[in-house]
């Protein structure tokens, strides 16, 4: 070969390196972690972890091609989170995504340097997750499961759907900041709607039944489950069956209570917060970081209520209830 042609080949291929290193670069194989405090058959988060593929989807991202997730099907369980948290944090991920306040504070205590973005959390100021909504400052950030204010809107829709309703237990985790500030709002709003609100607190089953059933012996009682902490996800089925038994009206903060069996809902979609999650997600892949990026509040609520379960509590549901309700399940 003359020396020309060996300058030439030398030089195409030079000129080809960059062009290359382009094409694997945006084509590396990034990996996501995610944590759910649920059971892999559990349709309602299924759905939502659908909804946090097609948003990656749409943003350019392929399992298989340029993606890796690796899911973890953690149960409501503590210290299933916790192992399953420390297990995600060793395998070093780009990314990991992860469901609610408890298992964002394990995955905090599994690592302080992996990225986390979560769909929902109850107040992860007052939490310790982050410094605050507007520059996280750690590495974390994400989306909050609702304002403190909407907490006030639940005992609103109580006594729309049960007006002889004057008597309400609120269930609640007093060990975090976000079961206080929740009960707080309601009992600010009460007298406004001339009832008496009564704490329960939430620390075992045996505490929930034999609190809720002294409660229920007296007439014109309610219920209200709030979402601080993630206690009442974990006793969904209990809260539902003690307010079916006892025959109280109950007011939730998710619909997957309402689907479950519960009378109503009213909280954010967590459909949507998952979408938006994808897009933090790929910020973050893209080089941004999650002390930079702003923690959000929900833009999108939804009402969900279960006529079949009205019926069944001898309720005549207004028609202004109807109105409001995204979904009615029958």
């Amino acid at each position: 070969m003359r020396r020309r042609e060996v300058i030439t080949l030398i030089g195409g291929a030079a000129a080809a390196w960059p062009l290359m290193a382009r094409a694997q670069e945006k084509e590396r194989v990034r990996r996501i972690g995610v944590l759910l405090p649920a059971v892999a058959d559990d349709t309602e988060f299924q759905a939502r972890l659908a909804a946090f593929h097609q948003g990656l989807a749409l943003l350019g991202w392929t399992i298989g091609r340029n993606v890796r997730i690796d899911t973890r099907w953690a149960t409501a369980n503590a210290a299933e989170i916790r192992r399953h948290a420390a297990e995600l944090a060793a395998l070093a991920p780009n990314v990991i995504l992860v469901h609610g306040a408890s298992a964002v504070g394990a995955l905090l205590q599994a690592t302080r340097t992996v990225p986390i973005v979560f769909p929902v959390a109850a107040d992860p100021v007052g939490a310790g997750h982050v410094d605050s909504l507007a520059r996280p400052g750690g590495n974390a950030t994400g989306f909050m499961s609702a304002e403190y204010s909407v907490s006030g809107k639940w005992l609103e829709l109580l006594k729309q759907i049960a007006p002889g309703v004057t008597r309400v237990a609120v269930l609640r985790d007093a060990a975090t900041p976000a079961g206080i500030g929740q009960f707080g709002v309601i009992q600010a709003v009460a007298p406004s709607l001339r009832v008496e609100v009564i704490p329960v607190n939430m620390r075992d089953v045996g505490e929930i039944e034999r609190a809720v059933a002294a409660f229920a012996r007296s007439p014109n009682g309610g219920l209200i489950a709030t979402s601080g902490g993630g206690v009442a996800t974990s006793h969904r089925d209990l809260i539902i069956t003690l307010a079916t038994r006892h025959k109280l009206p109950a007011v939730y903060f998710e619909r997957s209570f309402v689907a479950a069996g519960g009378l109503i809902s009213y909280g954010p979609d967590y459909i949507d917060q998952y979408r938006r999650a994808a897009g933090y997600v790929d910020r973050i892949l893209k080089g941004e970081k999650p002390a930079d990026l702003p923690v959000q509040a929900p833009t999108k609520y939804e009402t969900v209520l279960n006529l079949k379960t009205a019926k069944a509590l001898g309720l005549d549901v207004p028609q202004s209830v109807l109105a409001r309700a995204d979904e009615v399940i029958e």
